[in-house]
């Protein structure tokens, strides 16, 4: 049938309606919060290109990763910056390293919360980059080896989830094993498995100092004109060891996630990046938007793509509107 006996804005005439009939909401569950942690005490640093974010030292996120999980918010992604970096990245996996400190203390203070762990060099390394470097290149298997005992550390230290997020080949695989070798074999995986080589990271840079001193990271992360090379990444994720597959950025890549779902029987993550969640506070910010509905709009597009799991800095001012 047609109009005038089909009227979709039936069901849209009232909040009551549109409520009953929507189909997709988004929850508290969805969200995984992401938390910097830096040596000190007493420090709570904003980050100038992302209003509302914060630098924690060690004695102030515990108090943050409480507040947390009050509001709802089932899990966190912990990313340390030290006070030293070098060329190997030696803090990545060190036993006293800061996100080991953090992961420790976090889970003595709010233990029903999910601690995640983002395993990567680039914040622990002196050039920036996601690996070992040699005369300029990445080299890969030298760095899946640093990889590898980074999420080991990370597991010792009491993390519920690992998360590499470099894009090494054949890292997953690297780091299933050492953890099965060392009793971990309950830890999950969630795994970049889609990362593009984004504009979208900026902010992120800023935050975990993390910019690479020369040069960039597009031969390791994904190029963003390419959407079947995802699914290969995915597959060789999943069949390496991966529990959950993760796209990062999420708005810009809605396509590559709805592909996920269509294709991939397991969770689903996605990324809701520093340089997405910046513009809408940015535009906010001038008036040009409202932008508590386009933060919300955003997101419930990242959870109608098809992400069971939303990394969003956002997580914690949604979550508490949520809530009201």
């Amino acid at each position: 049938m047609s109009f005038p006996r089909d009227r979709l804005r039936r069901l849209r005439r009232s909040e009551t309606l549109r409520r009953m009939v929507r189909e997709n909401k988004l929850s508290c569950d969805d969200f995984i919060l992401p938390l910097f942690v830096v040596e000190g005490s007493g420090l709570r640093e904003p980050i100038v290109s992302m209003p509302g974010v914060y630098r924690f030292s060690l004695d102030q996120i515990v108090d943050e990763a409480k507040r947390v999980a009050d509001l709802g918010v089932p899990a966190v992604i912990l990313f340390g910056i030290p006070g030293q970096k070098d060329a190997r990245g030696s803090g990545a996996d060190a036993e006293d390293g800061i996100t080991q400190r953090a992961v420790s203390a976090i889970k003595a203070g709010v233990p029903d919360l999910c601690v995640m762990t983002d395993v990567c060099l680039c914040e622990y390394t002196d050039h920036g980059h996601c690996g070992i470097v040699d005369q300029g290149r990445v080299l890969n298997d030298p760095s899946v080896e640093r990889l590898a005992q980074t999420a080991l550390s990370h597991a010792r230290a009491g993390a519920d989830v690992v998360a590499p997020s470099d894009m090494m080949d054949g890292r997953v695989a690297a780091i299933r094993h050492i953890l099965d070798d060392h009793d971990f074999d309950d830890i999950p995986i969630m795994s970049y498995a889609a990362k593009y080589s984004s504009a979208f990271y900026g902010p992120f840079r800023d935050a975990a100092e993390s910019t690479p001193q020369f040069g960039d990271r597009r031969a390791y992360q994904m190029d963003p004109p390419n959407r079947r090379e995802a699914l290969r990444e995915m597959q060789l994720d999943l069949d390496e060891g991966a529990d959950v597959l993760m796209i990062k950025p999420a708005l810009a890549y809605l396509d590559i996630v709805a592909d996920a779902r269509s294709n991939f029987d397991v969770p689903i993550a996605a990324y809701h990046v520093s340089g997405e969640y910046s513009m809408i506070h940015a535009a906010a910010e001038r008036g040009w938007i409202d932008g508590e509905r386009a933060m919300e709009e955003a997101l419930m597009c990242i959870k109608r793509a098809g992400a069971d799991l939303i990394l969003s800095y956002a997580a914690a001012e949604v979550a508490a509107r949520l809530d009201s």
